[in-house]
């Protein structure tokens, strides 16, 4: 497999501007995800990786040498797109060994690989049969086997699960993470989804309209979001994000003021913040819990049943609901009196600008 590596990689449409300077380290073997919301640039980005689109601007880099003008068929990587593309007259083998044709491999051997990437996805049942006789999951699992033949250094996925339903998407995420494990192969893969993001990476990059907010792995990313976009885009429900002011600074950390009246000491650096100036207290609805003297009182305005757990929403003013997660059982009733509270060391403070307040060393 291979490593890849972009610098300054820049791609702009006359004076439009789409992806702006990136600098990517990609090692071998490794699961990189590229996520963002639409139009961030993500595809154009994994298109540059594939010669689909030129850089503008940068070098990208396959093993150490500069690939910006190597015809796309000579990078060695094979894309698998969001729309299957499989030629509806030809058969899953055909289809899965035009490229190999194409290229002058003789018949034995594209054969022999043909199979072999069919016993990896499944397919050997299936090679007689043309696309329209096929569901839409295997059809996904032939683009794949498509690209699985050619051998690539890296393979690269532009959003490939989106056209299937929800518990097909749930299934094909498993068997490309067991592809990947199966395979010991680079890949890069491109979704709007965190939860496809969370669940398959080893690298999360997560990008904004053209620049990268944060790469990390999964937890990093979750644990420690650099800044409130990340903070906000990664994890299911949302990251509660409240404005309140910092009452104080000191060795222990940063204090805030929540509604009501009390106060929060988050384990933070202070840096530059000062009493008086306003920050974003962030808290997962997951780490918030019941507790009879919470700092947060306020009534359950609804309650999302889940089976697995409950999504509560609390009023806490009439301008702040709070988002908590709680057990499935949760027998909460809805418009009473409820009261919620929070470990200190879970919470995060954000500039109103971004970006997050380091935590503190002991924590």
């Amino acid at each position: 497999m291979a490593e890849l590596k972009l610098r300054g990689a820049r791609k702009s449409y006359g004076s439009v501007e789409i992806i702006k300077g990136l600098d990517l380290d990609v090692e071998d073997r490794e699961f990189v995800v590229f996520v963002g919301p639409s139009g961030c640039g993500k595809s154009t980005l994994l298109r540059m990786i594939a010669g689909l689109e030129k850089i503008t601007a940068g070098d990208l880099l396959i093993d150490g040498a500069r690939a910006n003008d190597i015809d796309p068929s000579e990078r060695g990587l094979a894309m698998v797109f969001q729309s299957y593309a499989l030629y509806p007259h030809m058969t899953v083998a055909e289809n899965m060994g035009f490229a190999l044709k194409i290229a002058g491999v003789s018949a034995a051997e594209k054969e022999r690989k043909v199979r072999e990437a069919a016993e990896v996805l499944q397919l050997t049942h299936l090679l007689d049969r043309r696309p329209k006789a096929l569901s839409g999951g295997q059809r996904q699992r032939v683009a794949i086997g498509r690209a699985i033949v050619r051998n690539p250094k890296v393979f690269l996925f532009d959003e490939p699960l989106s056209n299937l339903d929800a518990a097909l998407r749930v299934s094909m995420r498993l068997e490309l993470m067991r592809l990947h494990e199966q395979l010991n192969a680079t890949m890069i893969y491109v979704t709007h989804d965190q939860i496809e993001a969370m669940t398959m990476a080893d690298k999360i990059v997560v990008l904004n309209n053209g620049s990268i907010e944060q790469v990390g792995s999964p937890l990093d990313l979750y644990n420690k979001p650099a800044n409130i976009f990340v903070a906000g885009f990664i994890g299911s429900p949302k990251m509660n994000l409240l404005k309140l002011k910092v009452v104080s600074t000191g060795p222990e950390g940063v204090t805030v003021t929540l509604p009501g009246g009390k106060t929060l000491t988050v384990p933070v650096e202070a840096g530059t913040v000062k009493t008086g100036d306003e920050l974003l207290l962030g808290m997962r609805p997951e780490h918030l819990r019941i507790s009879a003297d919470g700092r947060f009182k306020g009534q359950a305005s609804l309650a999302e049943r889940l089976g697995s757990l409950t999504i509560l929403h609390v009023e806490v003013t009439p301008d702040i609901t709070l988002v908590v997660q709680t057990e499935g059982g949760d027998t909460t009733p809805l418009h009473s009196p409820i009261a919620l509270d929070v470990a200190p060391s879970l919470c995060h403070l954000f500039r109103t600008d971004g970006p997050a307040l380091t935590p503190l060393h002991s924590v």
